[in-house]
């Protein structure tokens, strides 16, 4: 299977890229994200959390308090083919962490859905519960489409090949028992450039609302939202765990009322043999009160980056030093004691 992230940098590539002897600093350690398309959520998501915890030699901020990661590391995003290309990725070590949807995850634990074929991913290990990500379904704005329903017979964008909007859109299809004569799978960039062409009825989006494309589209009135709702939701819901009711609110795009739809939340995975202590410091400093001002200041959903959603984390393996971090600030239980461990002496 061709892989979408360049291969080559596994995960902490702990060899020097530039050393200062001279002035006593730390080397250089690369340390990538992969995320998705340039249009989508994942990249600029990827490219704000990169600047937030990066912690390159000299940076003042850095050394003025413990709001970076680990002294020397530069944290890059790169761009992928999504969700299940992220995974994969991560699983084979060719990439050094990546972000999925919490319900991709899961099946790629499970070595169900989308990774039937490739079997169990059992080097996946969880780092963050990012944030939501919501679904939204675009069609031309002169469409009689006012529903899923009416996507039968039509020509449908499910997204990029093996992203977690392929996978969460043919859910939703199946959910509705809905047969489009045409499924197409582009990027976002190419499915907007279709629909305005008219060569394709409808294309699914999924992530944080508002998005810049969706917005022009709306905006420029090429475009509107239609609603993902009713008993084929309530079926989804009940099929697909990590989906939920949602709904994208007034005047999230200019002209638009709110929209039912479904949501995700979006996981930072990395491979089983990172080590926990570089984990510790990545996710304390994505969290670190002094780093707050960055994510509310950063797309959306960047506002949504906080504590409080380890809940949802235990579907799926956390890594060492992300529980870590989590049971000293009180989001996980103290790791209970071991009976059969001898106390020292």
């Amino acid at each position: 299977m061709n892989r979408p992230v360049k291969a080559g940098i596994l995960v902490f590539c702990l060899l020097p890229l530039t050393a200062s002897p001279a002035q006593n600093l730390p080397p250089r350690r690369s340390f990538e994200i992969a995320t998705g398309p340039v249009a989508g959520t994942y990249f600029p998501m990827g490219e704000l959390i990169a600047r937030v915890v990066s912690h390159p030699p000299g940076l003042a901020r850095c050394e003025k308090s413990a709001q970076c990661g680990p002294p020397g590391v530069i944290v890059s995003a790169k761009t992928s083919d999504g969700a299940v290309a992220n995974v994969l990725a991560v699983n084979d070590g060719s990439v050094a962490s990546g972000l999925a949807q919490g319900n991709v995850v899961a099946d790629a634990v499970a070595g169900r859905g989308a990774f039937r074929k490739d079997g169990r991913q059992t080097h996946i290990r969880v780092m963050a519960d990012l944030f939501p990500e919501s679904m939204q379904l675009l069609v031309s704005a002169r469409s009689p489409i006012k529903s899923v329903a009416d996507l039968k017979g039509k020509r449908v964008s499910l997204g990029n090949a093996n992203s977690g909007s392929d996978v969460i859109a043919s859910e939703i299809l199946a959910a509705y028992e809905v047969h489009p004569r045409k499924i197409v799978r582009e990027t976002y960039e190419i499915s907007g450039g279709l629909l305005r062409e008219g060569k394709i009825d409808a294309f699914f989006f999924l992530g944080g609302a508002p998005n810049v494309l969706i917005a022009d589209m709306v905006g420029r009135g090429q475009a509107k939202l239609v609603p993902i709702d009713g008993p084929g939701r309530n079926r989804l819901i009940a099929k697909v765990k990590g989906l939920s009711a949602d709904l994208i609110p007034t005047g999230a795009y200019r002209g638009t009322k709110r929209v039912e739809t479904i949501s995700c939340h979006t996981l930072w995975i990395v491979k089983d043999t990172a080590p926990p202590d570089a984990v510790y410091d990545l996710v304390r400093a994505l969290y670190h009160p002094g780093n707050r001002p960055m994510l509310e200041q950063g797309p959306s959903p960047a506002q949504e980056i906080k504590l409080g959603e380890t809940a949802s984390l235990l579907s799926v393996p956390l890594h060492p030093g992300a529980a870590q971090f989590y049971r000293e600030v009180g989001q996980l239980p103290p790791t209970p004691p071991n009976p059969q461990k001898k106390p020292r002496k």
